[in-house]
This record gives structure tokens, C-alpha cells and sequence, in this order.
């Protein structure tokens, strides 16, 4: 377990690095993608959500949504990653909406740098962010990550 200290700059040098960016975005859809089909079914992105538990507690604390508010807001999530209305998210759009929620994040941190404790094999997007910026201050991290 580790603590990271990262502003709105950390975040947006990882967005902006073309090459990272991809690689991290392909491998979590990849990862998404539980039927290898290329494309991300509408459960698919739910479980992916529900996972983060975003909707369902509020600062780690448990908070009773009824089901179909969490349908509805699920369904909208989905709808806004699904730009072409096909039913499914193909890597594109998972790219480009991950781009645009990661620089919204930027845009909220700012210069106010936030500390967060995660895991050593925490594989999250802010996670990739604060290595990156790591290996970009010293070179001898990128080979211990």
C-alpha cells in the first residue's frame, strides 16, 4: 500500500500522453470485455461500474439507492458512452469518453494536489497517472513498477 499526492497536472500529462493513455484504456476495456467480442454490452459496462461502487456509498459509507434509480442512472451511463446509439461500446467511444471523465477530473483537482492511499496492484486510471508522473521525476521507478 502506497500514498500518492496528485493535482489536476497529473492527471492531464496522462491523458495527453497518447501512448500510455491507450495502453491503460485498451487493457481496461480489454478487461471489461468479458466475452471477448470487441465490444462492451450494456451489463458489461454495469459490472464494470457497479464494481467502483460510485453510485452505492458516499465517502465509504453505504447508502440505499432503490434499484431503479441505479437502473436509470447505469442506463444513462451507458447512453453517453454509447455515442452511436449502436447498443454497444466499441473501443473508440470507451476511449474518448474515458478522456473526457479523466480531464474532467483534471479540470475539478486543478492545482490542489489530493493525497490517496491505494494498493500496490491497484490498477486504476489515477493510479497509471501518479506512475507515470513518478517514472517522468525518476527514472529508476519506472523499472521498479
Amino acid at each position: 500500500m502506497g500514498v500518492v499526492i496528485i493535482d489536476g497536472s497529473t492527471v492531464r500529462a496522462f491523458v495527453t500522453d497518447d501512448q500510455q493513455f491507450a495502453k491503460s484504456v485498451d487493457e481496461r476495456f480489454a478487461a471489461l470485455d468479458l466475452n471477448n467480442d470487441g465490444v462492451l454490452s450494456r451489463s458489461e459496462l454495469r459490472k464494470a461500474f457497479e464494481s467502483l461502487r460510485l453510485l452505492e456509498s458516499h465517502f465509504g459509507v453505504d447508502v440505499a439507492t432503490p434499484p431503479d434509480e441505479l437502473t436509470q442512472l447505469y442506463n444513462s451511463i451507458f447512453e453517453r458512452f454509447d455515442c452511436d446509439g449502436s447498443g454497444t461500446v466499441d473501443l473508440q467511444e470507451f476511449r474518448s469518453e474515458m478522456k473526457k471523465i479523466l480531464l474532467a477530473i483534471a479540470d475539478g483537482l486543478g492545482s490542489c494536489p489530493i493525497q490517496m492511499v491505494l494498493e500496490d496492484d491497484d490498477q486504476s486510471f489515477l493510479k497509471k497517472a501518479a506512475d507515470l508522473e513518478a517514472a517522468k521525476l525518476d527514472p529508476n521507478h519506472a523499472q521498479a513498477s
